[in-house]
């Protein structure tokens, strides 16, 4: 049976279909992949500001940390 091409249109229209979703899903796992390294990269700076601080006496062993611990526990 001929059906005039409109099973083939189906068939192009899902595929392209497919095509996009997965181009969607390998940008969302690169954008994921790199979030998690800069918010590595943050936890590790706000750490250093918090070091600096404490070293000129900005803040008190206590203050030092308890911040330190609220840091770590991110």
């Amino acid at each position: 049976m001929y059906m005039d091409g409109y099973s083939m249109g189906f068939g192009s229209i899902f595929m392209v279909i497919i095509w996009v979703l997965l181009a969607f899903g390998i940008i969302a796992l690169f954008k994921f992949i790199f979030n998690q390294n800069k918010d590595d990269s943050k936890q590790d700076d706000a750490l250093e500001i918090l070091k600096k601080r404490y070293a000129k006496g900005e803040i008190d062993h206590a203050e030092y940390q308890t911040m330190k611990h609220n840091l770590s526990n991110d």
